[in-house]
């Protein structure tokens, strides 16, 4: 009888950790931003908005949804698509920072991105300095901030 139950433990074991295996395998979905942070520099407060795409990864092994994107203040907003993304596929989010509707100085944003991943959240930052004064435009695209 001991052989017997030692014989079905050694044949059990390694079916054991094949169903661990098979769990680590069928995770759902993961998300991984490709940065976790964006830093504007220096902008002038009264010199229109900002934008930045922010991109992320499906990693995981069920199509990722993002279900909402909070952020922490009005003068961020964030524009996503809610259509799931394939397994290894990119998505994007747009972000837009609106300087006027925030104090002059430097800043530090959050953006909460809540989705279907196993995570449930993961946690974007923007940050810069707001310069007060008017645009004034010269060559090559750049901005020079006259006081």
């Amino acid at each position: 009888m001991k052989k017997l139950l030692i014989l079905l433990f050694v044949m059990a074991v390694p079916l054991f950790a094949l169903r661990a295996e098979e769990r680590e395998k069928s995770v759902g979905a993961v998300i991984r931003l490709l940065e976790t942070h964006h830093n504007f520099g220096d902008v002038p407060r009264r010199g229109g908005d900002l934008v930045y795409e922010l991109h992320y990864r499906n990693e995981g092994s069920v199509p990722l949804v993002l279900t909402r994107v909070v952020t922490s203040c009005s003068c961020l907003k964030a524009h996503f698509h809610r259509r799931p993304v394939a397994v290894g596929d990119e998505g994007v989010i747009r972000i837009v920072y609106e300087p006027q509707k925030s104090e002059p100085g430097t800043f530090s944003k959050v953006i909460q991105i809540y989705s279907n991943a196993e995570s449930g959240r993961v946690i974007f930052t923007v940050q810069g300095n707001s310069l007060e004064g008017p645009r004034v435009k010269i060559k090559d695209d750049k901005v020079k901030i006259k006081n």
